[in-house]
């Protein structure tokens, strides 16, 4: 990522379920402001523990823009936490 904002924006994911490797994959999310982001790409995704919970975290890319996006597995949440600018 270049030029990375960091965010604390709770966000809504439509995201596919399955089985395998990959059991959760985010498709599209929309931001507070009403922008929407379609993935085009998924990079980096690991879990995290904090605390006692377990956090989920995408790299994920619209093809202009990378993000990172966490999905909280305790609370059932998603946060957009960073933001950077393709140059």
């Amino acid at each position: 990522m270049f030029d990375e904002t960091t965010l604390n924006e709770r966000i809504d994911v439509i995201a596919r379920f399955g089985v395998g490797l990959n059991p959760c994959e985010p498709v599209k999310f929309r931001r507070p402001n009403g922008r929407e982001v379609v993935v085009s790409e998924i990079g980096l995704r690991h879990p995290t523990v904090q605390g006692k919970r377990t956090i989920h975290v995408f790299d994920v890319t619209d093809g202009a823009a990378d993000y990172r996006i966490e999905f909280d597995s305790e609370h059932l949440t998603w946060q957009l936490t960073r933001m950077g600018d393709r140059l």
